[in-house]
């Protein structure tokens, strides 16, 4: 049995004064009460989920920022990630993810939500591992540490009119049977750090008979993750081809519950607000990329008067930071509305708790691993912030979390640990060096195609 010690311990109730929990040794916290701190100095957060992730992106970040059309928009940044794409090996995607999922840990998250399309070799053809670039995911996030929800994804059409796979997007593809076979080939290598759940690309991207085969055929309690209304023009196109928006005719369609996550959810109606809200689902909202896309900003505001459930994602990973999520989420309503401290609550007047909250809150629904409270019986997933940092100096309980999240970009994360196991040591992944001489290598090899 370890402890894990705290001077001040934040849960959704609030702090807690030096009150360290016991863990077991699976990695699960005991009864808080159980715990005997010492006289430890340290503020400690539960570690964050990361909902939303693409993590072969991360090598691609800041290339897409020179103009290709003056009409540059999400549309246009497709095509060059696709160019981008076809560059990866399982090898490399094994490189580049392990060194996003350090970073992720470096910045507070402990758990990351993978949204996994890069299924097939660059022609479309199968490797002879069907899950060869699932397994290199699956290896990079056990290497670094961190959990991992693997979201593979059915990828079927190129658009709402169904029409067939474009030749840079045919290494995204299945059918029905083979995606339902690969889901099953990597059920049977879940763990405590592995989670497995499904993912349909889009309503675009998936015929309704086919969704509905899929949602028939998995367990009942599967994360069911999807990119819904994300911009304007697939609002357009889903109004044309099907007579209802987006989130319209998934509620419409699908049993839409607990278990789902709609991720970006940008474009949407009031009802459609209060619907999402209603079905108990999360929207996971994913502020920089949305910001660098040009997408739109989500209705935060119309969402928490509804009580809807949300969380963030680093998604493109042209930031990897909870603190910038959660900071450029409320930021972006301020600059809509012209009004300052948008996310709080009639019982949560503090910004920042109120986003922390809802984010620890919905990290077990979204996920499927028992984490994000500290609650008895979820893992040890723990953020050490640095109070040795200028911007912590004189720290209090009415404003720690605020002061972590908008003071700046210096990265106030101290330690991490992942089910007890620290992971973060002094702001430095305890395999930092070796992991970044791999990714370097990766990109020498990108870079040279």
């Amino acid at each position: 049995m370890k402890t894990l010690d705290a001077a001040m311990l934040w849960t959704p109730d609030g702090w807690r004064a030096d009150a360290g929990f016991d863990i077991d040794d699976q990695g699960r916290i005991q009864a808080l009460q159980a715990a005997e701190p010492t006289a430890s100095a340290s503020w400690v957060v539960p570690g964050i989920a990361n909902l939303h992730s693409h993590a072969f992106q991360r090598a691609m970040a800041g290339m897409a920022e020179r103009q290709t059309n003056p009409e540059d928009s999400f549309w246009t940044w497709r095509e060059t990630m696709y160019r981008f794409a076809a560059r990866f090996t399982p090898e490399i995607l094994h490189a580049v993810a392990t060194q996003l999922y350090a970073e992720m840990l470096e910045a507070g998250y402990t758990t990351v939500c993978e949204f996994h399309y890069l299924h097939h070799a660059p022609d479309g053809r199968p490797y002879d591992d069907p899950a060869a670039m699932s397994r290199a995911l699956i290896a990079a996030a056990h290497e670094a540490g961190i959990r991992l929800t693997l979201l593979p994804v059915l990828y079927m059409t190129g658009g709402f009119d169904g029409r067939p796979l474009g030749e840079r997007q045919r290494r995204f593809g299945h059918d029905v049977d083979s995606y339902l076979a690969l889901i099953d080939m990597l059920c049977e290598d879940v763990s405590p750090t592995l989670h497995v759940g499904c993912a349909l690309h889009s309503l675009r991207a998936v015929p309704p008979d086919a969704m509905r085969a899929v949602l028939n055929a998995l367990p009942p309690a599967m994360p069911v993750h999807i990119h819904i209304a994300e911009q304007v023009g697939e609002v357009q196109d889903c109004v044309a081809i099907r007579n209802a928006r987006p989130v319209e005719w998934l509620l419409g369609n699908a049993a839409v519950d607990s278990r789902w996550t709609l991720v970006h959810a940008t474009h949407l109606t009031p009802a459609e607000t209060r619907g999402i809200a209603r079905s108990e689902a999360t929207v996971a909202i994913c502020p920089t990329t949305e910001a660098n896309l040009g997408d739109g900003l989500f209705p935060l505001r119309d969402y928490l008067d509804a009580g809807g459930r949300w969380g963030v994602g680093s998604d493109s990973h042209i930031s990897v930071s909870p603190v910038e999520e959660l900071r450029w989420l409320e930021y972006g309503q301020r600059l809509s509305t012209r009004h300052r401290n948008i996310a709080v609550r009639a019982d949560s007047p503090s910004v920042g708790e109120t986003l922390l909250r809802d984010v620890a809150r919905s990290a077990r629904q979204s996920s499927g691993h028992a984490m994000g409270t500290f609650a008895p019986g979820e893992f040890a997933d723990a953020v050490v912030l640095d109070t040795d940092a200028p911007q912590l100096f004189g720290l209090a309980p009415h404003d720690a979390i605020d002061r972590w999240i908008f003071s700046g970009n210096r990265n106030l994360v101290r330690d991490v640990y992942v089910g007890g196991r620290r992971v973060v040591e002094g702001g430095h992944h305890v395999q930092r060096a070796a992991i970044a001489a791999r990714y370097r290598a990766a990109i020498a090899k990108l870079m040279a195609e």
